[in-house]
């Protein structure tokens, strides 16, 4: 959790994790508007927390390559230390409200999308009445459901008209 402590490193591995891209110091700060030599400290702190590493070279050996090391984040916390937990909360609120702008940013522009776009984008909540096997599955056959169309397996040859969509998917105990 610690690694993740400054929103510009969140933002370069939420950036790394969804797209498989592999990135200079200088093209990850174009991402964060900081400067390269800010972003090549993040890269190290990341690296030091394993989410993130070097990659091969591109061509001469000169530039130094970074890449993600896995697909997405999974924050666990030690819910017996209080610490722990609490720093866990803080990160997720921070994860939340990424999502949340980018629900509002659509909101706020889904006027000028092409009718199609409108049409096909949605924000919707439904409750549901599961066991926690049920609950199990119905993720598990989800993340079935969206792997085909991650951007990060799909980017090499997307079909005309693909744009990048995000998809926010929460299931959880209401009560």
């Amino acid at each position: 959790m610690r690694a993740l402590a400054h929103p510009a490193r969140i933002a370069i591995v939420e950036h790394l994790n969804n797209t498989g891209a592999v990135v200079t110091a200088t093209e990850a700060a174009a991402l964060v508007d900081l400067s390269p030599s800010a972003i090549s400290y993040h890269l190290r702190e990341l690296a030091k927390y394993g989410l993130v590493e070097q990659a091969p070279s591109r061509g001469d050996g000169r530039e130094r390559l970074w890449r993600s090391t896995g697909t997405g984040l999974r924050i666990d916390a030690d819910q017996d230390d209080p610490e722990s937990a609490s720093a866990r909360s803080a990160l997720v609120d921070i994860f939340l409200e990424r999502d949340m702008a980018r629900a509002r940013d659509f909101i706020a522009r889904e006027l000028t999308e092409p009718e199609e776009w409108r049409d096909a984008g949605t924000i919707s909540s439904r409750q549901l009445l599961l066991t926690a096997d049920e609950l199990r599955q119905l993720n598990e056959r989800v993340g079935e459901l969206i792997e085909p169309y991650l951007m990060r397996t799909r980017k090499s040859d997307p079909p005309a008209g693909a744009r990048r969509v995000h998809l926010n998917y929460l299931a959880f105990p209401d009560e």
